[in-house]
């Protein structure tokens, strides 16, 4: 039985959930007109795989602005959310994954089922996080989670070996 909870200090070492590779399968992209925004896809001839480097996040010096989510499988940490205090009325999902074997599972929508009551709780609207224009399953899956785009930042990776991508900023308003 998956469940979701909120990753105390006694759990502190679930918030290190090491990245696993995920597909590259296409591109979102994005238009907006008239005030609304929209998109298209567009799928790749050849797909492959990415994967980012582990993170060292300090559960002592995120606490302060962030909130862990992680999502178990008897006692296992199988996913993970990470929101953070935002300076406006939405709060940011600084981190989502849930590892291979439990993907397409619900895993992910349950982590933002969950980070959706702790933004709402903590006095939040909504919740909003990026994906990468070239990762069209984590768009497509925010999409199918209930989130709309609200803007892209295609400046973010000039000058990097990235270059030529967008982020593309999502946005899930959580008000009931």
């Amino acid at each position: 039985m998956i469940e979701t909870r909120i990753i105390d200090y006694e759990h502190k070492a679930d918030i290190n959930l090491p990245n696993q590779p995920f597909s590259l399968f296409g591109r979102m992209i994005p238009s907006y007109m008239n005030g609304t925004w929209s998109y298209t896809t567009e799928i790749s001839a050849n797909e492959t795989k990415m994967c980012f480097p582990d993170e060292a996040y300090d559960y002592e010096a995120m606490a302060e602005n962030s909130t862990f989510i992680g999502a178990y499988d008897h006692n296992i940490c199988i996913g993970l959310a990470i929101m953070q205090a935002g300076f406006f009325k939405y709060m940011y999902l600084y981190d989502l994954k849930v590892n291979q074997e439990y993907r397409q599972k619900g895993v992910a929508k349950r982590l933002i089922d969950r980070a959706k009551e702790t933004a709402l709780a903590s006095g939040y609207n909504g919740i909003y996080t990026q994906a990468q224009d070239n990762n069209l399953g984590a768009c497509l899956f925010y999409i199918k989670a209930g989130f709309y785009i609200g803007g892209v930042d295609t400046n973010v990776y000039k000058g990097t070996k990235q270059e030529g991508k967008a982020d593309i900023i999502f946005y899930c308003d959580c008000v009931m």
